[in-house]
C-alpha cells in the first residue's frame, strides 16, 4: 500500500484500535483543519436510502451520515462500531451489545429498537431492486431485546458469519410509525443517522454536501464541511485535482499517476478486495446480439461450458494489467486476490492459450466462432472501456467477433437488469469471499438470499451445497479451507471469466496530509488527515 508523504507505520496504531479509523486518530490532528474538504468522486449517488442498493455509491458516501453495528477495518478485520461486542449464544443465536450514549443527528438516543427497525425494513419492507441488502438478513428468524442496549438474533440455520454480514448494514432511526419509503428519503427531508457528518444538501447524481457532527460519539471530525462533486469522466477528475478545484479525487487512471505526481499531487493506492470479470447469460435460449457469421441468431452458445472455458483461455489478462492498468492491478483467477482468507492456493491466473481455446471451440461445434456484443460500463472502473477493446481483440483470435459497447454505468446497470445484454464486463466487491460467491455465482434463490448479482442465471447445485456447508463453519482456518474448495469446484465450470483485481488509486492535494486507503474502495472524508503545512 502506498501512502504518499506519510509512512504507513505512523498510521498503524490507529488502524489497530477497535473503533472506526476516524474516531481513533488523535483529535488534535483531526481538528486542525477547520475548512471545507472538496472531493471529486466517480461515485454517482442516486439515492439517500441507505438500504436501497449494495453499491459503493451508497456504502461509501452514505457512511458519513449512517453507521453500522460492526466496522470492517483496512485489514478487513471486524471492529466494534455501534455494537461494542458480539458473541454466539448457540449455533443459531447471536447476542450484540450496543454502544451507550450514541445519539442520532436529531438528538434522539440510539438503541435496540433502531437495530430491529433497520433489519425489518430490509427484510420485510423493501422489495427488489430496493432490497439490495436482503441477503444479509434473509436468514434472520426472530429478534429479541433483553434491554435497550442488547439484541439477540435467532437465525433459521447456522449463521457463523452474522457479524460480518452486519458490517454492511447501516442503522436508521426508527420513526414513530411504519417504515420510511425510498421516495420519502429522496424527497428532500434530511436523512438522520449517527455518523460523523450531518446531511446538508444533495442533488441526485451530482453532489452531496455535509457538515460536521460536533456531537459525534467518536470525537470531533476533521472537517467543518465536506463537499462531494460527482465527476464521472476520469480526465475531468484528474483536471479538477491538478487545478486545485478539489482536494481529493478518487478512481485515478493509472496512466495519469506520473503526471499528477509531476504537478505536485500525492498518490495513495491499495489492492482492491474485489474482482472485475466477464459474465454471460447461460439461461435464455436465444440471446440479444449473438449471431453466426452471417448475422443470423443462434442458440445460446454459453450454455456449453466448453465455450465458456474457451473464452477464458482466449483472454489476455496480462495486456489489461500491464498496459491498461500500468501495473496497478493483478490478474485474477478467483473472486479475491490469492492469499486472502477463503481463497484457493491452487487457482492461479492463466496466460492466454489460443490454440487450446480454438480446439475447445471446435469441439463445442463452433469452428468458425460467432458474433456477439460485449457490453460494459464506461468510467466506472479503472480501465473498463479499454478492457472491452482488449478482450475483443483477444477473442477475435479464436473466431469470436466481439463488438465492444460501453455506456455510462447508470445506463449499463439498467440495461443489464432488463436482460438487454448477453455478455458483459462487470465488477463487484464484498466483505469476504463467501459474500461475493453467494451474490455472483450461487444459484438465484430469494429464500436463501443468493444470486443477487448472478444476472446470467448460472446454477450449480453441488456448488450451492458446498458453499452452504462452508458457511456453516465458524470463521477461521477450517471455514477458509472449505470456501477454497467451493471456489475450486465452481471455477472449474467457468461461470464467470475472472479478469483482474485493480488497485484503488486516489490523488490528493496540499490541504490533505495523507489519505488512508481501504481495500473496499470507499471514498470518505474520514480517510483523510489534514495537512500540518
Amino acid at each position: 500500500m502506498k501512502l504518499g508523504r506519510h509512512l504507513y507505520s505512523r498510521l498503524l496504531p490507529a488502524l489497530l484500535l477497535s473503533v472506526p479509523l476516524w474516531s481513533a486518530l488523535p483529535v488534535t490532528v483531526l481538528a486542525q483543519e477547520d475548512g471545507e474538504l472538496r472531493i471529486a468522486t466517480s461515485y454517482k449517488l442516486m439515492t439517500l436510502d441507505p438500504h436501497y442498493a449494495n453499491l459503493n455509491e451508497n456504502t461509501s458516501l452514505l457512511s458519513h451520515i449512517y453507521e453500522r453495528l460492526v466496522y470492517q477495518d483496512e485489514g478487513l478485520e471486524l471492529k466494534p462500531g455501534l455494537a461494542i461486542s458480539w458473541r454466539a449464544l448457540s449455533n443459531t443465536k447471536w447476542e450484540f451489545k450496543l454502544r451507550d450514549g450514541v445519539r442520532f443527528h436529531d438528538g434522539s438516543v440510539f438503541d435496540a429498537d433502531d437495530v430491529v427497525y433497520s433489519i425489518e425494513r430490509i427484510r420485510d419492507f423493501l422489495t427488489p431492486p430496493s432490497g439490495g441488502f436482503r441477503s444479509s438478513v434473509s436468514g434472520i428468524k426472530a429478534i429479541s431485546i433483553p434491554d435497550p442496549l442488547t439484541i439477540v438474533i435467532e437465525t433459521n440455520g447456522g449463521a457463523a458469519n452474522l457479524p460480518l454480514l452486519f458490517s454492511s448494514i447501516f442503522m436508521m432511526n426508527k420513526p414513530a410509525e411504519g417504515f420510511e419509503t425510498t421516495e420519502k428519503l429522496n424527497a428532500g427531508s434530511a436523512p438522520i443517522g449517527t455518523g460523523p457528518y450531518r446531511f446538508e444538501s444533495w442533488s441526485s447524481g451530482e453532489n452531496l454536501g455535509l457538515t460536521r457532527n460536533d456531537g459525534y460519539w467518536g470525537g470531533t471530525p476533521a472537517w467543518r464541511k465536506v463537499a462531494f462533486r460527482v465527476i464521472e469522466n476520469p480526465a475531468a477528475r484528474v483536471a479538477a485535482l491538478s487545478t486545485g478545484e478539489v482536494d481529493v479525487a478518487d478512481a485515478i487512471p493509472a496512466r495519469d499517476v506520473d503526471g499528477l505526481k509531476h504537478r505536485g499531487a500525492w498518490i495513495a493506492s491499495i489492492g482492491a478486495a474485489r474482482i472485475n470479470f466477464v459474465q454471460v447469460d447461460v439461461d435464455r435460449d436465444i440471446l440479444p446480439g449473438v449471431t453466426d457469421k452471417s448475422g443470423a441468431p443462434i442458440a445460446n452458445p454459453f450454455k456449453n461450458p466448453l465455450v465458456r472455458r474457451a473464452l477464458a483461455l482466449a483472454t489476455d489478462r496480462g495486456i489489461i494489467v500491464d498496459k491498461i492498468l500500468a501495473g496497478y492491478g493483478t490478474a485474477a483467477s478467483q473472486v479475491f486476490p490469492t492469499g486472502l482468507p477463503g481463497t484457493s492456493a491452487k487457482l492461479l491466473p492463466e496466460g492466454p492459450d489460443f490454440e487450446q481455446a480454438k480446439a475447445l471451440m471446435d469441439k463445442a461445434g463452433y469452428p468458425q466462432g460467432f458474433n456477439l456484443v460485449l457490453a460494459g460500463p464506461a468510467g466506472r472502473y479503472p480501465g473498463d472501456a479499454e478492457s472491452l477493446q482488449a478482450i475483443a481483440q483477444s477473442w477475435a483470435r479464436i473466431g469470436v467477433a466481439a463488438q465492444p459497447s460501453a455506456a455510462p454505468f447508470s445506463v449499463f446497470n439498467t440495461k443489464r437488469a432488463a436482460g438487454d445484454y448477453a455478455v458483459w464486463y462487470g465488477g463487484t466487491s464484498g466483505e469476504a469471499v463467501d459474500i461475493i460467491l453467494r451474490a455472483l455465482v450461487a444459484s438465484p434463490n430469494p429464500a436463501r438470499g443468493t444470486g443477487a448479482l448472478n444476472f446470467g442465471k448460472y446454477r450449480n447445485v453441488p456448488f450451492d451445497a458446498k458453499l452452504a456447508e462452508a458457511e456453516s463453519i465458524a470463521v477461521g482456518p477450517e471455514r477458509n479451507a472449505a470456501l477454497a474448495e467451493a471456489t475450486e469446484l465452481v471455477m472449474a465450470d467457468q461461470p464467470i471469466i475472472p479478469l483482474y483485481h485493480f488497485h484503488h488509486i486516489v490523488g490528493y492535494g496540499p490541504r490533505v496530509g495523507s489519505y488512508v486507503m481501504h481495500p473496499r474502495g470507499w471514498t470518505t472524508a474520514m480517510q483523510t488527515l489534514a495537512s500540518k503545512e
